[in-house]
């Protein structure tokens, strides 16, 4: 718990990983920092795509349309969240010389994904739409 408050705090104070070992080499550092990239465009595509599923289909039930929008703009935040949080305990490990830390939020987030994925299908295979 206290390397997570830690973690949370370095999200805002980045400087701070300056006091934790030594400098890696900078090729590292930016490969890091293109990895959390990626996972903000991806959370950035989650968020769409949950706004683009409760814009654009009003003829789903508002119950499914809502239930697969809240799904996708959930795991677009977890993702953004966890991007950050990857990226300090990579830095923080590189810098210390440590292997970097492993996760398992990849898993979580293709099983998100790939669950919401399942939901659309079974929508357009069964046509849930309203006054049906």
């Amino acid at each position: 718990m206290i390397d997570f408050v830690k973690d949370v705090r370095l999200w805002f104070a980045p400087r701070l990983l300056r006091d934790e070992g030594q400098t890696p080499d900078y090729r590292f550092s930016l490969a890091n920092e293109r990895t959390f990239l990626a996972w903000i465009r991806t959370a950035l595509a989650l968020v769409g795509g949950g706004f683009a599923v409760d814009q654009f289909l009003p003829d789903l039930r508002w119950g499914v349309r809502v239930g697969m929008s809240l799904a996708l703009l959930a795991v677009g935040a977890a993702c953004a969240l966890r991007a950050v949080n990857h990226w300090v305990r990579c830095e923080r490990a590189m810098r210390r010389g440590e292997d970097l830390p492993p996760s398992r939020f990849p898993v979580l987030l293709s099983l998100g994904v790939g669950l919401v994925a399942v939901a659309m299908m079974v929508v357009v295979l069964l046509g849930w739409t309203r006054g049906r």
